[in-house]
């Protein structure tokens, strides 16, 4: 699924040459080229993509594309669809919120792969080819290298981000190395403080950072008595950035306790929820690629009776990320792109 003021179908067979271009980019491997300075397309009005990885395979039938004529061992008691704001396009009944909302987006049902397994999967979904020798980079990979700091990108933010936990193949830089893997933020959103690996502590106040901090400055003697020494100032100078990420106003763009709490409310006070809160303020910041690795589909049973539970929670909270971004003026320049492998 995808925002439809995103890309018309023009713009994505463009897209799609142009992201065949940016995977040839495979043959340095082999030749030992040089990789050629990242250049973005000149094309298209998305600055930025958050990606709601749904991982464990989501059923289409018993979502967005129901069959409730194909008998009780396919439909169980999804028995009856209802209609959208889409001529010819019906939801199950659960979806109520999206359906009176589907001409906001558009429901891709053409698109299928002959693997069975989740790894594999996700790796053909994620980089456009089958596993083989050579690692490719996935999506987001691909995006931090055009969009991130090759292109001039200097947020001390990461131009890619992932929340919360890697899980299928988001990892894979593949070719263009660790500099394009996701920063993955580990901890929970729904808890307060949102414990960001590498930015909060847990169970550590800023105060006291911030006096460990000056602490250090204090006993570190040798750094000061070379003050001008070229290795030293690069050195200081990646400390303060790290430190700024940490302490400073870039790393409050994860403090959703900025929020108010009935929009944290809107969102659902749940993980996937306030991810998708997470993901609506890193696109305000700038940042290019957020991936949502939305975990717990992987349904072998009991599919009925979860799915009663995970679709309402799920509506929800994109439905509130869908609202939010217009409302903000962002969704014109925001793909949403929901799926699983």
């Amino acid at each position: 699924m995808k925002t439809k003021h995103s890309l018309s179908r023009r713009d994505f067979l463009r897209a799609s040459a142009a992201a065949g271009g940016a995977l040839a980019l495979g043959r340095h491997l082999h030749t030992g080229e040089a990789l050629a300075p990242a250049v973005a397309p000149s094309f298209g009005k998305a600055k930025s993509v958050i990606q709601i990885w749904v991982w464990g395979g989501p059923s289409h039938i018993d979502s967005f594309d129901p069959k409730p004529n194909a008998g009780h061992d396919y439909a169980g008691p999804f028995t009856s669809t209802i209609p959208t704001k889409v001529d010819g396009l019906e939801f199950n009944p659960l979806l109520k919120q999206m359906a009176e909302n589907a001409d906001k987006f558009s429901v891709l049902r053409g698109m299928t792969h002959g693997l069975n397994a989740h790894e594999t999967g996700s790796y053909l979904v994620q980089t456009g080819r089958l596993p083989g020798r050579d690692v490719f980079p996935c999506v987001g990979a691909v995006t931090s290298y055009f969009k991130g700091y090759s292109a001039g990108y200097s947020s001390l933010i990461p131009p890619y981000i992932l929340l919360t936990q890697p899980q299928g193949r988001f990892s894979e830089a593949g070719f263009l190395g660790v500099k394009n893997k996701p920063f993955a933020t580990g901890g929970d959103p729904a808890k307060t403080p949102f414990a960001v690996e590498g930015i909060v502590a847990d169970g550590i106040s800023s105060e006291r950072q911030k006096s460990r901090r000056e602490l250090l400055e204090k006993l570190n003697t040798f750094s000061n008595q070379l003050k001008n020494n070229p290795e030293i100032e690069k050195a200081k100078l990646a400390k303060e950035q790290a430190y700024e990420l940490i302490l400073g106003d870039a790393g409050k763009v994860f403090d959703l306790e900025q929020e108010n709490e009935k929009m944290r409310e809107r969102y659902g006070k749940n993980t996937f929820g306030q991810s998708c809160l997470c993901a609506r303020r890193l696109v305000e910041a700038g940042v290019p690629y957020v991936t949502i690795n939305y975990r717990g589909w992987d349904d072998h049973k009991l599919i009925f009776p979860e799915y009663n539970k995970k679709l309402p929670a799920m509506e929800k909270a994109v439905m509130a990320l869908i609202t939010d971004l217009e409302q903000r003026g962002l969704l014109e320049s925001t793909i949403v792109w929901w799926g699983g492998e």
